[in-house]
């Protein structure tokens, strides 16, 4: 992304883009665009859906509360959604607001919570969750949205999974060992990936057992210290993407 202009005010709509399309500000953009930024009639802002690529769009001005976008070209195309779940216990309110923001910034594609038996929170404000995987991506030059789904159990996701996806277990009893070294033994994988990441208190036995029964787990250890969730998502998020993601 060398030269993208990360001064440019972006948002996200709900609108179809296309060229010359006339794209209504909700109230909250408007105030943002006008009162906060300042921004003038003419002047330029980046938009984008999650589906029609990023646009660079004009403001049109219509009195001290009210502004229209009209689309006038494209920046970039739209990119495909990245093929990797981020799969995690839920935390409570901020933790869980960073958290998001982080996997959204990592480049997950989907953003799955699972309730375990010591899952901290087990009530999962998923429009919170979509309004702050918003900000992230607006924020942070990124263009697909990442889809939020409804929670579910452990033994639940793990059934849903399709069997040739790689499974990172980010496991806090695996043995210290270099966490890349073990993803790179998998060479190309061919297939989407799953990042899970427990609670707090981390898996029962249990659950344990369930998670590595997966055809194609992989179990992995983020150092030798334990990482608290949130950081541990940012930690196992970049081991995989740098060795089977988009940076590799």
């Amino acid at each position: 992304m060398a030269g993208y202009d990360f001064n440019a005010p972006r948002l996200c709509v709900d609108s179809q883009l296309q060229k010359n399309a006339r794209i209504a500000l909700d109230r909250a953009q408007a105030n943002y665009l006008l009162n906060v930024l300042r921004l003038k009639d003419g002047e330029s802002v980046l938009i984008f859906n999650g589906q029609d690529g990023e646009w660079r769009a004009e403001i049109s001005v219509e009195g001290r509360k009210s502004a229209d976008l009209v689309c006038v070209e494209q920046t970039r195309p739209q990119e495909a959604r990245p093929d990797l779940i981020y799969a995690f216990a839920p935390l409570k309110h901020a933790r869980l607001d960073y958290m998001v923001q982080k996997a959204v910034e990592m480049g997950a594609g989907v953003l799955q919570p699972v309730i375990t038996r010591r899952t901290q929170s087990t009530r999962v404000n998923l429009e919170r969750m979509r309004s702050n995987a918003i900000e992230a991506a607006e924020q942070c030059g990124v263009i697909t949205i990442p889809e939020v789904r409804d929670e579910e159990n452990l033994e639940r996701f793990l059934k849903g999974l399709e069997k040739d996806r790689v499974l990172v277990f980010c496991d806090e009893d695996a043995a210290v060992a270099n966490p890349v070294e073990a993803l790179a033994k998998l060479g190309n994988k061919g297939s989407g990936v799953a990042v899970i990441v427990g609670p707090e208190g981390g898996f029962t036995d249990q659950e344990r057992a369930l998670v590595a029964a997966h055809e194609r787990c992989v179990c992995v250890s983020l150092g030798p210290r334990i990482l608290r969730a949130d950081t541990a998502a940012v930690a196992a998020l970049a081991i995989v993407q740098s060795v089977l993601g988009d940076w590799n």
